[in-house]
């Protein structure tokens, strides 16, 4: 049965702007441990790589707290929430800390996607619960 769904538009330019004028700070604040470490990797190779990851993380995280229902408020936080990749590519939800506790007792699922295109960033959440 479906809990919730979400989405999100992000226009990159925006991201690009909140990057340059705050530099790491902003995607500290918006990724977590293990996508920081993929965004510096991409920045490195070309760094409009590293601000559509930013983008599409900011967008598909954006996304999953509609689909919740919490917004940005916790249990809720940008770094709680992270944006994996199966082996096949497939975006994921991984939650961590008390998101994950408050998510899992809730027996919630999440299916996430992200899409980007030259100045924007999509992403579509549905979240299900088992009934």
């Amino acid at each position: 049965m479906i809990y919730g769904i979400g989405t999100d538009i992000c226009d990159i330019r925006r991201i690009r702007a909140s990057l340059e004028r705050h530099g790491e700070r902003f995607a500290a604040k918006v990724l977590s441990d293990g996508e920081m470490k993929m965004y510096r990797a991409r920045s490195q190779r070309w760094p409009e790589r590293g601000i559509r990851f930013v983008a599409t993380r900011f967008s598909a995280k954006e996304a999953f707290s509609k689909a919740v229902g919490l917004g940005m408020r916790m249990p809720m936080t940008w770094r709680h929430c992270e944006i994996g990749k199966l082996p096949s590519g497939q975006p994921t939800i991984v939650l961590h800390g008390e998101l994950k506790t408050w998510f899992e007792a809730k027996g919630l699922s999440a299916h996430i996607t992200v899409t980007d295109e030259v100045d924007y960033a999509a992403s579509f959440c549905v979240v299900e619960t088992q009934a």
